[in-house]
């Protein structure tokens, strides 16, 4: 089973293969996202054009209202009643001079008349549609498709006055399926006044509590509009497939931007594994070259400033003598698992070339930093064992720091890390306070030490956030008996403040650059710095 599952690794874990996946991913994204914006596109625009049309009617319909109540608030005014020649030049009178009164009429128990003529006024069989104090209000009057025919009609007294559809139609161009309504009693009962009728209410619930001018339902779209009137409002409802929907042109775009966009993703991908793997085989080379090398950051006891220890640093110089960035190469040595073999061969040059000065001077440590991979699995304990043997050095000398991001399983790192300790190693941890390592899961791990990150050491005596981190980090490793270390001191004022607060170790430019070996053994057998050298000098 192991076979095909390394065989089906080794496929997809080649260069091509990873870019193309990245594309693929990519472009799916891409294109969903294009997908998104074009239905988030066509979802305003059927608000937009639903928005206009709306606003369109609505302003038309309070025009026709307007000038409906004028007409029969001036036919109410004078003295003339019954339909005499007079009363139908009155009514000749009022039609011709309002735009929308198609009809005006004089209706009473006995007769009927109309500015139409002889013809018989419409005489609305049915009660009012809206009845006000003062007006009533029929609407949809008829339902045929003649646009000469009355749609909206008014009274008050015995005289009428009506619009044709064709006043209304003008205004709106409905889609296939769609009506314009006019909401009644609180929305529980509508006419079309455009259109044909509707099922209403649209949903249960009716109306709903979302204020939301445009209601989406699974086929239908309805759209509310509010009037100046409390009586009614208006209702625009149209069948989302017959909206003449269009994306705009940029927008398509989009669908071929995404997939070139996919394709530069996948080419930029492979670049970067390229040169990754690049760098990797560049790191073999350098460990087989000899490339890297070890310097070592002196830790000193605040008090008397006697150098205690150091902390080795690998550090990369290349042929050319150029540095590349541990940033750079420790991420990429931890991903591929060559992490390993650099800190085998840290703890190798370390006993090579400090061996005996450890032999000479006991109460002297050397930190060296674990990776993840190896607080996870008990290896560096047998590497450690058997290099100390051969160079007579004490396990109590050789000290691990961990970061709290190494910690991934709390469990599985504490019995490694007490392995270690039982043998003699000291235990540190390394930047604390940046990374997810609790106090509870703090008290139960076989620590021996705290180190304190630098950018809370800088933090100190300022009005910055994170000032007061370091005093309250002292504060619980005093709790728990752990001494601490202070990282990047820099000056005499940070090493006094420290020391007040409790701190007993620091590293840092102001007592020591990183040496090399034979500067650190100068440093702690005479007891000063010796004279700045290159970084790359060997003892």
């Amino acid at each position: 089973m192991s076979a095909p599952i390394s065989a089906l690794r080794q496929f997809f874990y080649r260069p091509w293969m990873l870019a193309t996946l990245a594309a693929l991913a990519s472009a799916a994204v891409l294109l969903a996202a294009s997908i998104a914006i074009a239905l988030q596109q066509m979802k305003d625009s059927e608000m937009a054009q639903m928005n206009a049309q709306g606003e369109r009617f609505l302003e038309r319909l309070e025009q026709v209202f307007g000038q409906l109540r004028e007409g029969v608030d001036e036919l109410q005014a004078q003295p003339v009643r019954g339909c005499s020649p007079a009363m139908v030049s009155v009514l000749q009178q009022v039609g011709l001079g309002s735009r929308f009164i198609y009809e005006a009429a004089y209706v009473d128990a006995n007769v009927a008349c109309s500015n139409r003529g002889g013809a018989r006024a419409f005489v609305p069989t049915r009660a009012p549609d809206i009845q006000g104090p003062t007006y009533s209000y029929w609407l949809n009057t008829t339902t045929e498709p003649n646009e000469n025919l009355a749609a909206l009609m008014l009274a008050r007294g015995n005289f009428l006055v009506s619009t044709s559809r064709g006043h209304l139609t003008d205004v709106v161009d409905l889609p296939p399926g769609g009506s314009l309504l006019v909401v009644l009693d609180n929305g529980t009962r509508a006419i079309p006044v455009l259109g044909p009728p509707q099922a209403w209410p649209p949903t249960n619930g009716w109306p709903p509590p979302s204020q939301k001018s445009l209601i989406e339902l699974q086929d239908r779209l309805v759209y509310r509009m509010p009037t100046r009137s409390p009586d009614y409002q208006l209702a625009l409802i149209a069948p989302r497939a017959s909206l003449p929907l269009r994306m705009n042109g940029m927008l398509w775009l989009l669908f071929p931007g995404s997939l070139l966009a996919a394709c530069c993703i996948g080419w930029l991908v492979l670049q970067l594994i390229q040169q990754r793997r690049s760098m990797s085989s560049e790191l073999q080379n350098a460990l087989r070259r000899g490339e890297l090398q070890v310097l070592y950051q002196p830790i000193f006891e605040l008090d008397s400033r006697r150098c205690v220890g150091a902390e080795a640093l690998v550090r990369w110089r290349r042929p050319d003598g150029s540095l590349t960035s541990p940033d750079l190469f420790i991420p990429l040595a931890e991903n591929t698992g060559q992490i390993r073999q650099i800190t085998d061969f840290v703890l190798q040059r370390v006993l090579e070339q400090l061996g005996q000065l450890l032999r000479s001077h006991r109460n002297l440590y050397i930190s060296v930093n674990l990776a993840a991979c190896d607080v996870m699995v008990p290896r560096i304990g047998s590497v450690a064992a058997r290099l100390l043997a051969l160079h007579r050095v004490a396990p109590s000398q050789i000290a691990f720091e961990v970061t709290e991001r190494g910690l991934i399983d709390v469990v599985v790192a504490r019995d490694n890390l007490q392995a270690l300790r039982a043998v003699g190693h000291q235990v540190l941890i390394d930047d604390f306070g940046t990374g997810y390592c609790s106090l509870a899961y703090l008290q139960t791990l076989p620590v021996d030490c705290l180190k304190i990150d630098k950018a809370f050491i800088d933090a100190l005596g300022h009005d910055a956030a994170s000032s007061g981190v370091a005093p309250h980090i002292i504060r619980m490793a005093h709790d728990l008996h752990l001494r601490v270390i202070a990282e990047g001191i820099e000056s005499e004022e940070q090493a006094v403040l420290l020391n007040s607060e409790g701190v007993n170790y620091g590293q840092g430019w102001l007592f020591a650059h990183p040496l090399n070996a034979r500067q650190f053994a100068e440093l702690v057998t005479r007891g000063r710095q010796p004279r700045r050298a290159r970084i790359n000098d060997e003892p």
